[in-house]
């Protein structure tokens, strides 16, 4: 049990980007230092409600996490993260494992700007750029190598999407209504780290990023659906304008004869 516990709290802190092991305070260490770790990656201010560590269990819950735009962008919050729940495995050697990081009830704003950018892509290129290229790249070598994780499952459930393409100019496709709020069916982000394992302070931007991918990819193929769905309309419009003039070319015809 206490290889156990030493090994959450390596991947608790390692998730707020810090190696700091203690016996007591846990819970506004990592609260802060999720704060701290996750505005300076995704550049962009992040904030936590609260955060609770069940040692018993081997489990943590991260409670109101909130990630702001980007700049440049409207002062409505990117990320509300309602409740993202960490569930430890049993493996007693690396890469220790990680069964399941469930993020429950996200509230997720995709908001595209005069220029055709999204939010979403600013935040996924903050965070990536902050990644090391490579896991040697991970960590201080004075400090010793990073210990490897491994997540096998990383579920979002009832994520809310709002879709706001308001700022961008459509051209000759006029759409009515430029904002939409959706809800996703659960899905599964990609597994971090499987097989061989992650550097334990690059599991929680790993997480985000593959659930970056999952949401851009989601709100694109909603926007394509709208387009698409004015596209027919217009070109409804347009076959109907087409055969009210040949009716009426026809009519003429007729009446010659």
């Amino acid at each position: 049990m206490k290889k156990l516990l030493l090994i959450l709290l390596v991947l608790l802190l390692a998730l707020a980007g810090a190696f700091i092991y203690l016996a007591s305070g846990a819970d506004e260490l990592i609260r802060t230092q999720l704060e701290k770790q996750g505005s300076k990656v995704l550049g962009t201010p992040v904030t936590v409600s609260s955060v609770e560590l069940v040692w018993t269990e081997t489990r943590l819950t991260i409670s109101g996490l909130d990630i702001d735009n980007p700049k440049g962008y409207s002062d409505n919050q990117a990320f509300h993260l309602g409740q993202v729940r960490l569930d430890l495995g049993t493996a007693t050697s690396e890469p220790y494992q990680v069964e399941e990081v469930l993020i429950e009830a996200p509230e997720v704003l995709y908001e595209v700007n005069a220029q055709g950018q999204a939010n979403l892509m600013i935040l996924k290129d903050n965070l990536q750029s902050a990644l090391p290229a490579n896991r040697d790249q991970a960590k201080d070598p004075a400090q010793g190598p990073a210990p490897l994780l491994a997540v096998q499952q990383v579920t979002v459930s009832n994520a809310r999407l709002r879709l706001d393409i308001s700022a961008l100019e459509t051209g000759d496709l006029q759409l009515e209504q430029k904002v939409f709020d959706i809800t996703l069916p659960t899905f599964s982000a990609d597994p971090v780290g499987v097989p061989d394992g992650l550097p334990a302070d690059q599991v929680g931007s790993a997480i985000m990023n593959s659930m970056l991918a999952n949401l851009i990819d989601q709100a694109k193929d909603q926007i394509r659906e709208k387009v698409k769905d004015k596209a027919r309309e217009k070109l409804d419009e347009k076959k109907d304008e087409l055969m009210d003039k040949a009716k009426d070319k026809l009519k003429g015809l007729l009446d010659k004869k």
